[in-house]
């Protein structure tokens, strides 16, 4: 069954069905570009991008080369990475820039960084000078920038204009953004000065002046600015858009609300993929390229196994001596990796949200610790009951609970420590933190249950 309900006169359907992918699909193979276009001209852009990701390759390849079939602007830039780079490479130059002069400059950007340096130039060139102007500078600026997701369409006006002047400019201008929430006011240097809520504006007598109703406290980001801080700065104080100036402060740009939504989501997506060790992988991706960026975080993994096999080897004599320390080391290590994982996905998301600071810093590793003693005690008595029960052994019983609290501790310790250590060292905590502190858990937890295994056994 699909949903439906209508968005600002679109269809925007929550779910579709496999019989409508077969009608596209056929509508594909029979050449009817007229069909297409119409259904996907009454569907939302995110819903048509949908679809176009649900065909195989082949037959998103036979669509954007159908006759008479143009890929909307909107539904383009609504489509993943990976299929835009695909579709790039059916398009002509001027598809593209058609494509291009009909987004914000945002949108725009995001294309252009996916091309490859020889398609991204020949695309420049056929651009009109200033649309092409204003993506170049915005390419000047590092990937991560504010620069790069803002948009240069924005709202500005003199700081000595009416509330009628400024009504009458917004109705005449048609260059301006089709929707804007506030209107940035600007002194003689085009330095922003405030905002005005654009609500406030036809709330407001016509001779009233701009300056007389602006906030006046408003938050300026710099063009260079990590894009992931103000994604920080749009959550910790509620905008809904703030301007972007340059190093003279003078106003640029823009950057909303949904710009920042899609870097947390991004951003949040990339630790996820990145703390699980395969990167920036799409759905989409093939499967050498899904096999290559695996390779060497599991190749990693090998030899931190190795490592661990290692420490086992060296008390080879205690196991065979006592062999039911072989069944319960599993156990150990586990428990240690878990809890070890636990304080890491706490600790990355809190470095990512600037949550975890100097003035917090030794209060987390005392809570992170008291979180290891408790949990190892608990575990431990838990863990020494079964195996009293099971081996009816009391030294094996203490085997078991005295290295289960140190592990526990120890994994604590090191999942908030090591991410914060490879921090310092500019070093993504998310991409390597989870083989340092699961190594870490193994080589403790087996030294210490066998270490005091062995001490038991041999006095």
């Amino acid at each position: 069954m699909t949903l439906v309900k209508k968005i600002k006169d679109k269809k925007v359907n929550f779910e579709f069905n496999k019989e409508y992918i077969k009608v596209v699909t056929d509508k594909i193979a029979n050449n009817d570009a007229v069909f297409i276009s119409n259904s996907f001209k009454e569907m939302h852009p995110a819903d048509a991008a949908d679809i176009i990701e649900q065909l195989n390759q082949n037959d998103r390849e036979n669509l954007i080369k159908l006759n008479n079939f143009k890929i909307d602007p909107q539904v383009f830039v609504e489509l993943n990475e990976s299929i835009q780079t695909e579709i790039i490479k059916y398009l002509s130059t001027e598809s593209i820039v058609y494509i291009l002069k009909n987004l914000e400059s945002d949108d725009s950007i995001k294309i252009l960084e996916n091309l490859d340096e020889k398609n991204k130039n020949e695309i420049l060139r056929s651009l009109p000078p200033k649309d092409r102007f204003i993506l170049l500078e915005s390419l000047s600026y590092p990937e991560d920038s504010a620069a790069r997701i803002m948009q240069r369409e924005f709202t500005a006006i003199p700081s000595n204009w009416s509330v009628g002047q400024t009504i009458d400019y917004l109705r005449e201008n048609k260059d301006l953004p089709e929707e804007f929430l506030e209107i940035f006011i600007v002194d003689n240097e085009f330095k922003p000065i405030g905002t005005v809520p654009s609500s406030k504006v036809l709330r407001t007598a016509r001779e009233n002046k701009m300056i007389s109703i602006m906030n006046e406290s408003q938050l300026s980001i710099p063009v260079d600015m990590d894009r992931e801080e103000v994604g920080h700065i749009f959550e910790n104080y509620n905008l809904n858009s703030a301007c972007v100036v340059d190093k003279s402060n003078k106003l640029v740009g823009m950057i909303t609300s949904d710009d920042v939504l899609t870097v947390l989501k991004e951003e949040a997506e990339e630790d996820a993929l990145r703390l699980a060790g395969v990167g920036d992988e799409e759905i989409t991706d093939g499967i050498l390229k899904k096999t290559k960026r695996r390779f060497n975080w599991l190749l990693l993994n090998l030899f931190t196994a190795f490592l661990a096999t290692w420490v086992i080897s060296i008390f080879g004599a205690t196991i065979e001596q006592m062999v039911a320390l072989a069944f319960l080391m599993p156990i150990v290590a586990s428990m240690g990796g878990n809890a070890g994982m636990q304080t890491l996905a706490v600790t990355i998301r809190t470095i990512a949200t600037n949550e975890l600071t100097k003035n917090n810093f030794t209060q987390n590793i005392l809570k992170e610790f008291s979180i290891g003693v408790l949990n190892g005690f608990i575990f431990a008595v838990i863990s020494a009951f079964i195996v009293q029960i099971w081996f009816q052994d009391i030294q094996l019983s203490i085997i078991i609970s005295v290295s289960m609290v140190l592990n526990m501790i120890v994994a604590g310790l090191f999942g908030i420590l090591v991410p914060i250590t490879l921090k310092k060292f500019n070093i993504d905590p998310a991409i390597a933190s989870s083989v340092f502190v699961t190594t870490i858990t193994d080589v403790i937890g087996f030294l210490s249950f066998l270490g005091i295994g062995a001490y038991f056994f041999y006095t």
